[in-house]
């Protein structure tokens, strides 16, 4: 199974961290937040990386000469999901994908995996906890999700927490069914959207997966989750990289 690194942006809120590296290298515990990624997914059998890179991609082709690269070279006037889809042509079969300024454990890409289902949500449970701690990265920007027996129901950081079953981590797990429906609406709400507004976006080319998540849930795209209650951090601002230094435990 193939991995895909979403890894594009200059993660300006990161700053000073970011001013020499891309986001990917900054390092908790004196490992790289690629490092710890990598060994999550190898621990799972995962070694057939693409990373798709931007800001300061030549410094990661320098140190992961093994992995396949795409680039996003407009990677200033674009965003998550665009970046994902430089990636398109490798979803012709099953694959993971995920941020690059996350740390996750290597039990959680093992629940990922155990489903069967075409297209899965990794998603934590335990978010309002680590919540509590992140001063600069409020509750309102999560982006949360409500479920059913199993199943996706709605995403959106608009969401009340108490309707929420938790946050979506950044990681899913596609099918080569699930990759063919991800192209598929993706390219439809391109063809319809491309420089106008799209969802909660100002334009398309600025939407986060969790839009075309949500347009995909209301055209009847069935989506599932797995669950954990932490094994999983984000580190989007100074503070959160702090955090990590004392709350990740690997």
């Amino acid at each position: 199974m193939r991995a895909i690194i979403i890894g594009a942006g200059r993660g300006s809120r990161l700053m000073p961290t970011t001013a020499n590296q891309p986001k990917c290298f900054a390092r908790v515990q004196d490992r790289r937040i690629l490092d710890w990624s990598l060994s999550a997914l190898a621990d799972n059998g995962i070694d057939d990386i693409c990373f798709i890179g931007g800001y300061q991609i030549d410094k990661v082709r320098a140190d992961y000469p093994n992995f396949t690269f795409r680039h996003n070279a407009d990677w200033e006037n674009n965003n998550i999901l665009l970046s994902l889809m430089h990636a398109e042509d490798l979803m012709y079969e099953q694959f993971i994908c995920c941020y690059s300024d996350i740390l996750f454990s290597s039990n959680l890409i093992a629940g990922l995996l155990a489903s069967e289902q075409d297209i899965t949500l990794a998603v934590d449970v335990g978010w309002e906890e680590r919540y509590q701690h992140r001063t600069q990265h409020p509750p309102d920007d999560a982006e949360k999700l409500s479920g059913a027996n199993g199943s996706v129901t709605r995403v959106h950081r608009g969401m009340d927490a108490d309707d929420a079953h938790g946050e979506y981590t950044g990681i899913a797990k596609f099918s080569s069914a699930g990759a063919s429906l991800l192209k598929e609406h993706f390219n439809r709400c391109k063809e319809l959207y491309a420089g106008k507004p799209f969802r909660e976006a100002k334009v398309f080319e600025k939407s986060y997966k969790i839009l075309l998540f949500q347009e995909m849930l209301e055209a009847g795209v069935a989506m599932y989750h797995t669950d954990t209650a932490g094994e999983y951090l984000e580190i989007d601002t100074q503070e959160d990289f702090e955090l990590a230094q004392i709350q990740w435990t690997g």
